[in-house]
This record gives C-alpha cells, sequence and structure tokens, in this order.
C-alpha cells in the first residue's frame, strides 16, 4: 500500500469514527464520500420576513451543506480532492466563495490530508465567512415568501474579498426560484431541534423517572417536559372523563395545551376519535349561530341563518324551529319565543325595580352624610371639649366654672384651663385674668 493510499484510508476512518452515519456517508469500493454539515446559529437568531407586513421568527439551524469529494489516487501527496458544494441555503455565488476557500486551504495545506480542515471551516466559519448576521431577510413575492433566485440575501462582502468573478461549476444550488424558502427553513428547523431533544436526557416532572427525549414529550409553549408513559395516561383519564379542553401540561397551574397531534402520538385510535368529536362539539356548542338537529337518531350540527328561526338539517333534511325544536311552524307563535319575550320583559322589570333601589338607598346615603354633617357643624359652633377628657359640653346657662359631665373635672369655659379642685374659684379672683374680667362683666 502506497504511503497517499495510507494516509486516505486513515483519513477516511477518522472521520468515520467523528461523525455519525446521518452526517457522514463513505462509498467503500471507491475513495469517495458525501458529509452534510448542519449549520447551528447563534442563541436569539431571528428570520425577518418582509411584505406587506414584517414578521420574525427566532430559528437555531440551517439547512446543512453537503460536501461531496472524491480522492485521486496521488492525494494528499500531489493532488487536492475533487468536490462539489451544495446548499439549500445559500445563493450560488456564497457557495462560490466557499468553493474558492476551499482551494485556499489545500493550497496552504498542500501535501497533507485536508478534508477535516474543510469540515471544520464549513461548520464554524461558513456564518462568519459570507457574513451572515440576525435578522436575516427573506422577502415575499407575490404573497409568498422568497428570496432573491430563490435563496437567503446575505451581503455579498465574502465575494467581493475573494473576487470571484464567475460562479463555479461545484457549486451547486439545491432549490429553485419557485421554493418557498421560508418554510424550507422553518421545517427545517423545527426537525433539527426535535432531533436535538430527542438525544438529550430528561427528568420526567411526574414520576421523575430519567428518559431520553425521544421517550419524552415537549409542551411548547411552556417547555415543560414529562415522559410519553405518564402523559399518555393523563390524557386517557381525561379522554374519557370528557375533558378535552383541559389536555394542559401536568405541571400544577400550567395552562399550556397539548396540540392534537401530540394526542395522536400517545393515544389510541379509539380514544383520538373520541377525543376529536369532543373537542368539535366543544367548539360548536359556543357557537352561537350553531344548533343541533332535535331528532334523537341525528344530531347533526346546523347552522342557524340569520334573522329566522328555522333550521334544516344537512343530514336528515328535518326543518324545526330553532326555538322549541319541534317541526317548524312558519304561521303559529312559538311558544317558546312567547315564553322568551316574557321573560325578558320580566327581568327588564326586575332590572328597573334594583336600579330605583339603589337610587333611593344612595339619596338616603347622601341625606344621612348632609345631617351627620350639619350635626358635626352645630356641635363644633355650641360646644367645647373637656380639657381632660376630650367629650363635647354646651354651656346653657350660669358662670365659667364648668364641671365635666363625664369625668367631673373642674375647667374655665373661656380659656378652658383646668382648675384646681380645692379652690377652683381663685382663677376668677386673679385681677389680671382675662377670665376674671369677661365673668365680672358676666
Amino acid at each position: 500500500m502506497s504511503a497517499d493510499q495510507e494516509a486516505q484510508t486513515d483519513e477516511l476512518l477518522a472521520l468515520e469514527s467523528i461523525y455519525d452515519e446521518e452526517e457522514f456517508h463513505r462509498t467503500e469500493k471507491r475513495q469517495r464520500g458525501k458529509i452534510q454539515l448542519c449549520l447551528e446559529l447563534p442563541p436569539n437568531f431571528r428570520l425577518l420576513v418582509k411584505g406587506e407586513a414584517c414578521v420574525e421568527f427566532g430559528i437555531s439551524f440551517l439547512p446543512p451543506l453537503v460536501l461531496s469529494f472524491e480522492l485521486p489516487t496521488d492525494y494528499p501527496s500531489s493532488s487536492a480532492p475533487v468536490f462539489t458544494l451544495s446548499s439549500m441555503a445559500f445563493k450560488s455565488s456564497e457557495i462560490t466563495a466557499l468553493c474558492k476557500r476551499l482551494d485556499e486551504l489545500w493550497e496552504e495545506n498542500r501535501g497533507n490530508v485536508v478534508l477535516f480542515t474543510w469540515i471544520q471551516f464549513l461548520k464554524e466559519e461558513t456564518l462568519e465567512f459570507l457574513n451572515i448576521q440576525s435578522p436575516l431577510e427573506v422577502q415575499t413575492i407575490g404573497g409568498q415568501p422568497h428570496c432573491e433566485s430563490g435563496q437567503i440575501q446575505a451581503e455579498d462582502t465574502a465575494v467581493e474579498k475573494s473576487k470571484v468573478q464567475e460562479l463555479d461549476q461545484r457549486a451547486v444550488q439545491e432549490v429553485d426560484h419557485h421554493t418557498d424558502i421560508l418554510t424550507l427553513l422553518l421545517d427545517f428547523n423545527e426537525a433539527q431541534k426535535q432531533k436535538e431533544f430527542d438525544s438529550k436526557v430528561f427528568s420526567c416532572g411526574i414520576c421523575f423517572s430519567e428518559n431520553l427525549g425521544s421517550n419524552s414529550l415537549l409542551f411548547k409553549e411552556c417547555q415543560h417536559v414529562f415522559c410519553k408513559t405518564c402523559v399518555k395516561e393523563y390524557f386517557q383519564i381525561q379522554i374519557k372523563d370528557g375533558k378535552v379542553q383541559s389536555l394542559t401540561c401536568p405541571e400544577p397551574e400550567c395552562m399550556s395545551l397539548a396540540s392534537p397531534a401530540q394526542v395522536k402520538l400517545l393515544v389510541g385510535e379509539d380514544e383520538f376519535a373520541r377525543y376529536d368529536r369532543l373537542l368539535l362539539q366543544s367548539s360548536l356548542d359556543r357557537m352561537a349561530d350553531i344548533v343541533y338537529c332535535p331528532r334523537m337518531s341525528c344530531c347533526m350540527a346546523v347552522m342557524i341563518e340569520p334573522d329566522t328561526n328555522m333550521g334544516i338539517c344537512p343530514s336528515c333534511r328535518f326543518a324545526f324551529c330553532t326555538l322549541c325544536k319541534r317541526a317548524y311552524h312558519p304561521l303559529s307563535l312559538c311558544k317558546e319565543e312567547e315564553r322568551r319575550r316574557l321573560r325578558a320583559k320580566y327581568l327588564a322589570a326586575r332590572e328597573e325595580e334594583k336600579k330605583q333601589l339603589e337610587m333611593s338607598y344612595e339619596m338616603q346615603q347622601i341625606q344621612r352624610a348632609t345631617e351627620d354633617l350639619l350635626s358635626e357643624d352645630w356641635v363644633k359652633d355650641n360646644s367645647k371639649s373637656c380639657p381632660s377628657c376630650r367629650i363635647n359640653i354646651q354651656k346653657i346657662m350660669g358662670c365659667n366654672k364648668m364641671t365635666c359631665s363625664s369625668c367631673s373635672q373642674y375647667f374655665c369655659w373661656i380659656c378652658l384651663e383646668i382648675l384646681d379642685r380645692r379652690d377652683p374659684y381663685s382663677h376668677f379672683v386673679d385681677s389680671i385674668s382675662l377670665c376674671n374680667q369677661v365673668d365680672n362683666d358676666e
């Protein structure tokens, strides 16, 4: 075995040990293979869809770059690998720039194996090399999301750097201008996130067992994770009890709803059929223009036409009154309608009576508040507070020596000074006392 053959064999064996079968595929008879490199985006990366309105979507992955290669017999001593580079996410000019960069890397490493170097560059440096940043713009043409030439519009600074004048024949576009690029990007991103989830280990919030994501269910709205066995039993109990509107996340007080797809994934066909039927019935029950055929053998949902009380069942063709649920009677007054009319009149009278009572109560409250206010004003103008216990006292007659009827304290009516209990009148004997002068005048 020559040195080139040995180097090729060692390189391919190393790549097989690093990447799984979905990422790296090798043809045994010839020294050729293919590797798919999924591009992971930075956190909080956004897609910006521009049209009549701008809408943003969060994504974590771009569709892969696919490097197909064949190793010449004199690789790596003399010749470089023969390759093509394809993508669903980039323009031909951008893929051409990447091909040019792979050629430069070969020239920098001539004589050595270069596949792993190429792979590392494509996987880790592509976004920076092509200057792809958030938000990534997707244009809408004719109401459908598209990009120029059906591709993502990133700045062509990489093309300018590499001075590519013509498109490289090794650069392959995998989509045409008719492709809905937004749907393609979102679908791939969702599939890749599910693949990543399936490979991780999670603790069930119900039984606390450790399970792979492939054996777990994620409620996307709240991000709570439970094992499929526990969620399946939870769904089955709720469906059996007819609580199809309560298929929420089992986490206490969490109101994140399970999607019909998640329910269908876990329960049997008969259980899902019951769930689907009850969910439809619950939705119809909340619609004001839907009634059910009164025939017990039918019970089909019937849409009511506006300004009429006649319903015609689309299944059994029974014409019925939507008010009393009996055969339609266009010429006679519906007893149910008359009963509703009288009930409405009665309720209106009760409501009016209630309003009158509330008004009467409000007037009583206003009158009471007014009386209280007048009473407070009168007390303020015609009484004084005891300096000891603060009770209000009115003076009708007599001298200015007052005795509190509550605490029996002596005090002066003029200055409200507390008087000496042994000789209360000494306060009024003082010749310079204003109270003495007032008392003498009286």
